[in-house]
């Protein structure tokens, strides 16, 4: 898939908690302290797909990168450029360190200061925090409007002699982290992830298009596929896009659990900053028309004031104009684009597609519903153990829970063959608000049943439908909470021709 986005040119200042804090943090810090209006100024072209070939198509001004998408030969196609009527306006931010002046070559920015940022003030009463939650979601909203608003589905294939360029970063950016793996995590020996183009060792269980895929492959897999990919230039002057194949994630994953100061943890980021800046086509265009792509979610490279988790590297100054893609992105950086965890189904043609869709469509349910998982008692205001509850009072047949303490979840097989074997898959947060397992799910025709929008309707827009309903079903948390609802006894009443109906749309549209 591809994606236009337009820029902002100024630095985030918003805090975000710790990891191991991360769901009760984001609501309290991000929801009720410091909501700003995000800027942007103009549009940039972005070319984005994790497990598929893909083509860049530039018509005119008009630049689109289009792919298989899995769509049976269709491709699926988005776009952005420099035409005189196309552009996305939104307020700018003051203080902005960023020239727009126009570059040959490049694509045409117009910044407005006129909106400077505006803060909510936490206030302690429940009718106040209701006020800020809701402008919250309302910014937000409005970020997922305009960002769908850059899907094109044109089919034009010809890459009119402009294309991506791909850095050849020194070693230590991405080589170097990758011969690290070993020693990546003290209990994880991470080697065996990174074999075929860091999909991982074959799963012969689950047949010949199954790996072993870690969640945090994204980067190594989109570098190999970028590295292929047909519209690839190598002379910098034909490019439209420039990829940086640093490898973020690795970087301060080997730090999460070490007792490394911040210095040693903002290094490498710093080292790249340093080298960017050497090269002319950064120089050209400040890095508008650069992107990133880090296998992390966006709160590990966003360490506030007082907190030792993560780095900084996405609050530097140089890191606000190109356009970052995350597993979980943070949701008022326009900027910061989510795009699906790896999952461990690799098809290799469209006839690997067609067998997998007639399989699970085909597959019998034994279970009403299902959750792969396990408790979290460091974070007090989750979910899961009141889930865990209602799933094993619930009584034969209608709710199995493969607790994953127990090392059952540590390769896809257990997991994937309860999800095709279950209606519907609840996917609590856990650490964060996303999950891998979400998408687990749906690879396996399993409905999933959210309880936070965060989990998916705030993150994947160009990769879910505005509809939430089509693919999945929505149970307020703060019900479950609140034991106000049993989810189990909710998902009984769901009448089984709408189960058949979301579930053919994940299949056949979905999958695909």
């Amino acid at each position: 898939m591809a994606i236009s986005v337009s820029k902002k040119n100024t630095r985030a200042t918003k805090k975000v908690e710790e990891r191991r804090d991360s769901c009760r943090g984001f609501f309290n810090s991000l929801l009720c302290r410091v909501i700003f209006r995000v800027p942007a100024v103009i549009l940039l072209f972005v070319l984005i797909f994790l497990w598929s070939s893909s083509a860049t198509i530039i018509s005119g001004n008009m630049v689109h990168v289009c792919v298989s998408s899995r769509k049976l030969n269709n491709l699926y196609c988005l776009s952005a450029g420099a035409q005189p009527n196309f552009e996305i306006s939104l307020p700018a931010v003051r203080n902005s360190s960023t020239s727009t002046e126009a570059m040959p070559g490049a694509i045409n920015r117009e910044t407005k200061e006129t909106v400077q940022p505006v803060a909510v003030v936490k206030n302690a009463f429940d009718d106040a925090r209701d006020d800020e939650v809701a402008i919250a979601m309302k910014s937000v909203e409005e970020q997922l409007e305009m960002q769908r608003s850059w899907i094109s589905h044109s089919n034009n294939q010809n890459c009119d002699e402009r294309g991506i360029f791909v850095y050849d970063l020194p070693p230590k950016f991405n080589k170097d982290l990758i011969s690290q793996c070993n020693d990546m995590i003290p209990w994880t020996d991470f080697c065996r992830y990174f074999t075929n183009d860091a999909m991982g060792e074959p799963i012969p269980k689950l047949g010949k298009n199954w790996y072993q895929t870690h969640q945090y492959s994204l980067e190594p897999i989109f570098h190999s596929r970028v590295l292929k990919h047909p519209c690839r230039v190598y002379n910098e002057n034909e490019a439209k896009l420039f990829y940086v194949p640093f490898y973020g994630g690795l970087d301060i994953l080997r730090w999460h659990f070490k007792n490394a100061t911040d210095d040693v943890k903002d290094a490498l980021a710093l080292e790249l900053m340093k080298w960017l800046q050497q090269q002319r086509p950064w120089l050209k265009n400040s890095g508008k028309d650069h992107v990133f792509v880090l296998g992390k979610i966006s709160w590990d490279f966003r360490r506030y004031r007082g907190s030792k988790w993560g780095n900084q590297f996405l609050e530097l100054d140089q890191m606000q104009n190109p356009i970052k893609i995350l597993i979980e992105r943070q949701p008022w950086h326009p900027y910061d684009v989510g795009v699906p965890h790896p999952t461990s189904f690799h098809p290799h043609s469209d006839d690997d597609i067609v067998s997998w869709q007639q399989r699970i469509i085909g597959s019998r349910r034994k279970h009403l519903t299902s959750f792969a998982g396990a408790t979290r008692p460091e974070l007090p205001d989750n979910i899961r153990t009141l889930l865990i509850d209602q799933c094993n009072s619930a009584g034969e047949g209608k709710c199995h829970f493969l607790d994953c303490r127990s090392g059952q979840c540590a390769g896809p097989e257990t997991v994937i063959e309860l999800f095709t074997e279950s209606e519907f898959c609840l996917q609590p947060p856990g650490d964060s608000p996303t999950r891998k397992s979400l998408f687990d799910s749906l690879v396996a025709g399993c409905i999933p049943v959210l309880f936070d929008p965060f989990t998916a309707y705030y993150q994947y827009p160009w990769h879910l439908p505005e509809d939430r309903s089509k693919f999945s079903v929505f149970v307020d948390q703060e019900e479950v909470r609140q034991r106000k609802v049993n989810v189990v006894e909710r998902l009984m009443k769901v009448p089984v021709q709408e189960r058949e109906d979301i579930r053919s749309y994940i299949v056949y549209e979905l999958l695909p």
